[in-house]
């Protein structure tokens, strides 16, 4: 049974992947393993070294850390009651933050207000 840091880790892998619009291809030729092994490290089913966690931040052009933010609040659900970690679970979620960031500035600021308007 994998570790949950494992799967947490994996699953950041993975959401920052699917953000940067990369394949498992892509993340497995840059860092230089196969496509599975990149479905292991994103299941969790096998634990990224710190060498090769190393090469998949510089690869997702993130920090290490990233991959480690909200371990602790995992399990935590937000003030709203929602839960507060899978949010990049959801494919759509990505990709909506992939529109929304390739809206001009002035226009994303905005919309952005309008959301929040909406859930006032």
């Amino acid at each position: 049974m994998p570790h949950p840091v494992d799967v947490h880790v994996g699953k950041r892998i993975r959401s920052r992947r699917w953000l940067v619009g990369k394949t498992q291809q892509d993340l497995a030729s840059k860092v230089g393993v196969k496509f599975q092994q990149v479905q292991k490290y994103e299941t969790g089913a096998n634990r990224v070294s710190a060498s090769r966690l190393w090469e998949i931040a510089a690869a997702l052009d993130v920090d290490v850390t990233f991959f480690f933010e909200g371990l602790n609040a995992a399990k935590d659900v937000s003030a709203e009651g929602h839960p507060s970690a899978d949010i990049l679970e959801a494919k759509e979620a990505v990709e909506l933050i992939r529109a929304f960031h390739s809206i001009p500035e002035a226009q994303r600021t905005q919309l952005s207000g309008l959301a929040k308007a909406l859930v006032a």
